[in-house]
């Protein structure tokens, strides 16, 4: 199975208004349509998806370090809205205007960000981290999601702190553990899972810190008026993923003004990439 993990085309940065920089890598051609990839956690810019599609699609994919992730500078204290702001600075730059926007796993939130601000042209969330803090959850969550969710909500410094010990064999090890066989079958695929280490690697180049804000910020309220949402939106989620959302989704999708729910028969949270064509596919369609 292709599953488009290639190396980036090119990679760069931006410098963005208050003198950060802001890290990208890029696949397919320059004039291709852009599709804005925001990963999951704690995983760098340069583990792409469906990279083996983009010519027959006349696209190209954009992927971002989020503040303190791989080769982006840190940004203490930053919210979800502040990274559509990011990518609102990133988009002159790189001749992207309004980009198609996917959000997977722990990238769902700062996807959804870009919707709601207006930095999107469509959505397509896959796998995606669920807003765990609503209290239509509070007793469906396994306890070590429950337990983290309580941390962020009493101390969420506590909590950020605590995250900061996080690295990239332990967020492999974590994957692993909360993963059914068909997405170990993917993710110990040799090529595949030298791709994700490396990427995990850069996400924990600057210490754990950018994975431990990430991660307070998906796992608190979102703060998120979903509802401005206008643009076209699909969810997407395997049948037998247990670990990103309790309901696969159901309650995310009903929050957001006409977005469509897909789930995914036999497959899990490996989704994205073992179903790349169906995701970049109904995505370009908006266009």
């Amino acid at each position: 199975m292709e599953l488009g993990t290639a190396p980036p085309d090119r990679t760069g940065h931006v410098t963005l208004p208050d003198g950060r920089a802001l890290a990208w890598s890029e696949w397919g051609a320059p004039g291709g349509a852009p599709v804005l990839f925001c990963p999951g956690a704690a995983t760098g810019r340069s583990l792409g998806f469906g990279v083996h599609l983009l010519a027959e699609l006349g696209a190209r994919l954009v992927s971002v370090d989020r503040p303190g992730l791989g080769a982006s500078d840190p940004a203490p204290g930053r919210t979800l809205a502040d990274f559509a702001e990011d990518v609102q600075a990133l988009a002159g730059p790189l001749r992207m205007g309004r980009p198609a926007v996917v959000g997977n796993s722990q990238g769902a939130p700062f996807a959804l960000a870009c919707a709601v601000a207006g930095a999107a042209r469509s959505l397509a969330l896959v796998s995606a981290a669920d807003e765990v803090a609503r209290p239509e959850f509070a007793g469906a969550l396994p306890t070590g999601t429950r337990a983290l969710a309580d941390l962020v909500a009493a101390d969420p410094g506590a909590a950020e702190r605590h995250l900061r010990g996080f690295g990239p064999e332990a967020m492999w090890d974590l994957v692993s553990a909360s993963s059914p066989e068909p997405d170990l079958a993917v993710y110990r695929t040799p090529g595949f899972e030298a791709a994700y280490r490396r990427a995990l690697a850069e996400g924990f180049a600057q210490s754990g810190a950018g994975y431990a804000r990430d991660t307070v910020l998906a796992t608190a309220r979102w703060n998120l008026d979903l509802e401005r949402i206008r643009v076209p939106v699909d969810v997407w989620y395997g049948e037998l993923d247990t670990f990103h959302s309790p309901d696969r989704g159901a309650l995310l999708t009903s929050r957001v003004p006409g977005a469509r729910r897909h789930v995914v028969p036999g497959a899990g949270g490996s989704l994205l990439w073992t179903h790349a064509g169906d995701v970049l596919r109904a995505l370009l369609a908006h266009r």
